[in-house]
C-alpha cells in the first residue's frame, strides 16, 4: 500500500521518476551478497554454448573514514529464511566473500593508501588479524633473523590487510603471499626492509592493493568495456545495484540514472518485457516466475523442437544445471533468462514470418525480431509498463480513474479508503480533497465491479 509518505512499495500513482527515487532509498541500504553471470557464446551453428561464472558472494570493502556498508535483510520474501531455504551460504558469503567498490570508494581508498591514513573496520577482519598478530608477535620474540613461519586461512583482500597491519607494526619484519590462503611472515634487518620495501616486485605496493580491493568491480568494468547485449529479467533494481555498487553512488537525478546506464550498457533486454508480449500473441500462460515462464516456454505446445530451434549446450562446470533446479541460486538464475531470452526470440522469428526459419538462425535475427523490446525494462505496478533506457518513457493506458466521495463517515483517510476495497478487488489511493479520494487500478473488470457493487452504498459514492 503506497499512499503513505512512510511507505515505500510500488503504487500505480508512481511516475517513472518518482519509482526511480523510492528504489534508490532502498539499494542505497543494502548490500550484494551474491551475483549471478551466465555468458552465452555462439559455438556452431545453432548451437549455444554457455559459460557460467557464479559469483557465490560478494561483500563490500569497509573503510573507517567513511560510510560503510551496512548488511541489512529485508524482512518478507528476500528474508534470511527465505534464502537459508534456498541454500545460500551465509559463511562463506562472510568468510570468502569478493570484495567490490564503486569509483567513489576507489578514489578515498587510494587516497588513504597514499596517506598511511587506512584502518581495517571490518569486525570479522579485525579478529583475524588480531589472531595474526597474536602469533608474529608470541613468535619474533625468539626469531632468528631470515626465520619464517606461515600465516594460514587469510581470505581475499585479508591477504592485503594481515601484511600492511604487520608491517606498520613491526619493523623488523616481511611478509610475502604464498597463494592458498598463506602468508609468509620472514624477521629481517631494518636495512634488508628498506631494500625490499623499494622493490618494484612488492606485493603490496599501491596498484596491487586496489587491484584486489576492486574485485569483482574489475569484471563489471570488463563486461561495460565488452558492450554485449545485457540481459535480465524484472531488471530495474539489478540496474541500480550495479550502477551503486560498481560503477558510482545512484545520482539523485532519472535522466542521469538513465543516461548512465544506456552509456554503459547500450543493449539492454528484459526477458519480463518480452514475455509478458508474448502473453498478447500466443497462447501462453500468464505464470511471472523465471523458473515458471522457462518451463512453460521449453514445453512441446509453445517451442517445438525443430531443426532450427537454438540448441544450449552447459559448460562442464555448471552441468549440474541440466539435472537439477537451484532457484534463487544467482548463476542459475543467470542461465535460466538467457534461456528465456533465446527461447523467447525463437518463438517470436517463428511467428514473424510465414516463411519456414532459415536453417541457422544468427543472434543478430533474433536481434531484429526483439528490436521493440530493447532497452524497455519492466515496471513493476507503476505509472508506466517499462523505462525506456533509449528514450522517452510512454505512460500507461490504465482504465479511468474512480472518484469516491464521502457522506456521513467523518474521519476517512486513505487507510480506511484501501482496506474497505482491499477483500473487492485491488486499488491505490490518492487523497483529493477533504471528503474525496482517487482510486487507481490497471485492471477494467476491477472498475466494473466497485461502480456496480457500489451504486446503492450508504456512505460512499463512486463515479
Amino acid at each position: 500500500h503506497s499512499t503513505f509518505p512512510q511507505n515505500n512499495e510500488p503504487s500505480l500513482f508512481d511516475s517513472p521518476a518518482e519509482r526511480y527515487l523510492k528504489a534508490r532509498q532502498s539499494v542505497q541500504r543494502f548490500t550484494v551478497t551474491q551475483l549471478g553471470l551466465a555468458i552465452f557464446s555462439n559455438e556452431n551453428s545453432n548451437k549455444i554454448n554457455i559459460s557460467k561464472c557464479c559469483i557465490s558472494g560478494v561483500k563490500s570493502i569497509l573503510l573507517k573514514y567513511e560510510c560503510i556498508h551496512e548488511f541489512h535483510c529485508q524482512q518478507g520474501e528476500c528474508s534470511i529464511q527465505f534464502l537459508s531455504h534456498y541454500g545460500f551460504d551465509y559463511n562463506k558469503f562472510l568468510k570468502d566473500g569478493i570484495p567490490y567498490m564503486n569509483e567513489v570508494q576507489e578514489k578515498i581508498l587510494s587516497q588513504h593508501l597514499l596517506a598511511g591514513s587506512w584502518k581495517v573496520s571490518s569486525v570479522l577482519d579485525r579478529d583475524v588479524l588480531k589472531k595474526a598478530i597474536d602469533e608474529v608477535t608470541c613468535w619474533i620474540a625468539a626469531a632468528e633473523e631470515e626465520e619464517t613461519m606461515i600465516l594460514q586461512d587469510l581470505s581475499g583482500y585479508q591477504m592485503f590487510e594481515v601484511q600492511l597491519v604487520l608491517r606498520q607494526a613491526l619493523q623488523n619484519v616481511w611478509t610475502q603471499p604464498l597463494g592458498d590462503k598463506k602468508v609468509m611472515v620472514k624477521k629481517v634487518s631494518p636495512q634488508h626492509r628498506q631494500l625490499l620495501e623499494n622493490s618494484p616486485s612488492d606485493c603490496c605496493q599501491k596498484e596491487f592493493i586496489l587491484l584486489s580491493a576492486r574485485g569483482f568491480t574489475n569484471l563489471f568494468q570488463t563486461l561495460v568495456k565488452a558492450k554485449k547485449p545485457l540481459v535480465g529479467h524484472n531488471m530495474l533494481m539489478d540496474l541500480m545495484h550495479l550502477h551503486d555498487k560498481f560503477y558510482q553512488p545512484l545520482p539523485e537525478s532519472y535522466e542521469e540514472f538513465k543516461r548512465n546506464i544506456h552509456n554503459l550498457f547500450p543493449v539492454l533486454i528484459d526477458t519480463k518485457t518480452v514475455t509478458k508480449s508474448i502473453w498478447k500473441q500466443c497462447p501462453f500462460p500468464r505464470v511471472s516466475n523465471l523458473l515458471e515462464v522457462y518451463a512453460v516456454l521449453c514445453s512441446s505446445n509453445l517451442n517445438p523442437k525443430d531443426p532450427t530451434c537454438p540448441v544450449i549446450d552447459l559448460a562442464s562446470d555448471c552441468s549440474r544445471y541440466a539435472e537439477k533446479k537451484s532457484p534463487h541460486e544467482a548463476g542459475y538464475d543467470a542461465f535460466l533468462c538467457g534461456s528465456v531470452l533465446l527461447r523467447s526470440a525463437h518463438l517470436l522469428l517463428c511467428r514473424s514470418t510465414d516463411d519456414a526459419v532459415e536453417a541457422d538462425p544468427s543472434f543478430s535475427h533474433y536481434l531484429t525480431v526483439l528490436a521493440v523490446y530493447l532497452n524497455k525494462v519492466n515496471v513493476i505496478r507503476g505509472g508506466v509498463s517499462s523505462i525506456n533506457f533509449s528514450g522517452e518513457d510512454v505512460p500507461c493506458q490504465h482504465p479511468p480513474l474512480l472518484v469516491v466521495h464521502v457522506r456521513g463517515w467523518p474521519g476517512l483517510n486513505e487507510r480506511q479508503i484501501y482496506q474497505e476495497f482491499k477483500a473487492l478487488c485491488r486499488f491505490d489511493v490518492r487523497w483529493l480533497s477533504k471528503n474525496q479520494f482517487i482510486l487507481l487500478s490497471n485492471k477494467f473488470n476491477h472498475v466494473r465491479r466497485v461502480l456496480r457493487d457500489y451504486r446503492h452504498h450508504p456512505h460512499l459514492r463512486v463515479s
